[in-house]
């Protein structure tokens, strides 16, 4: 992945606001509360993740599941690995 890619990237991961979140849950019907996605946004704005990170990506999983649950973490994980795949940037998140 260029710089300037992940970049973008992880400036839109640190700054998406829960009503994003939320908005994004309905679009991919995954239950989310608002609560929950203020507790998502808050905690992504104050972490350092680098989701090409395998490593990052799973403590990611852990925390998303500590805050909602871990079906929604695995319907989560699953969504992330279809659009991953969709657009073609699977070779960016080995």
């Amino acid at each position: 992945m260029n710089g300037l890619t992940k970049q973008i990237m992880l400036s839109k991961m640190r700054k998406i606001s829960a009503k994003e979140i939320t908005s994004y849950a309905k679009k991919y019907h995954i239950a989310i509360t608002e609560d929950q996605a203020k507790l998502i946004s808050d905690h992504l704005k104050r972490s350092n993740y680098d989701p090409t990170n395998p490593e990052d990506r799973a403590q990611m999983l852990r925390k998303l599941a500590q805050i909602t649950d871990i079906k929604t973490a695995k319907a989560c994980q699953q969504l992330f690995h279809k659009l991953i795949k969709e657009y073609g940037v699977e070779d960016y998140f080995k």
